[in-house]
């Protein structure tokens, strides 16, 4: 697979349209929190493009850790999620914000959200830079949403096909027969 190439000639979301909307995010944060430190952890790997744009839109004083956490392996979901990588730092009493780079069936994120709200944060909410509700399983909704997406195989800052790809500045779609 790794001779493959794919045919990625559409560009969905230009680079402009990402950090155009990231600041817009980073503004809305910043408002709903004004006064209040928060704790930004990305999801490994894919959100790192998005929380490190994200986290210098943020207007305040911004902690970051990470987590990884696997449901996928190619281009399918295994359904089964898997801690691959905890948190540093503990959360309880402080201002969660998982940042994440997109969210298809929920059930990754749904699982996690249930897995960090047992050590009690002050608040946790959800930014997400790409929403694809069409294959959602699960009742979730994102506090802040970038891009709404079609039900597309996507990849780009950040999101990748079997590791690749994620350094494009944009986003594009794998087109498949």
């Amino acid at each position: 697979m790794s001779d493959t190439k794919y045919d990625l000639s559409e560009v969905l979301i230009s680079e402009e349209q990402l950090q155009k909307r990231v600041a817009e995010i980073g503004a809305e944060i910043s408002r709903d929190y004004r006064g209040e430190d928060i704790l930004l952890i990305g999801i490994l790997k894919g959100s790192v493009p998005f929380m490190a744009d994200l986290m210098r839109k943020i207007d305040l004083d911004v902690a970051i850790d990470f987590m990884s956490v696997s449901s996928y392996g190619g281009t399918k979901t295994s359904g089964v999620v898997r801690i691959l990588k905890d948190l540093d730092s503990d959360i309880k009493d402080k201002n969660v914000i998982i940042a994440e780079d997109i969210i298809d069936s929920g059930l990754t994120l749904s699982y996690l959200k249930d897995y960090l709200l047992k050590r009690e944060p002050r608040s946790l909410r959800i930014a997400t830079l790409l929403d694809k509700p069409a294959r959602r399983k699960v009742s979730l909704r994102p506090d802040y949403v970038g891009f709404e997406v079609e039900d597309k195989f996507i990849v780009g800052y950040g999101l990748d096909i079997d590791q690749k790809y994620r350094n494009l500045p944009y986003i594009s779609w794998v087109k498949t027969e």
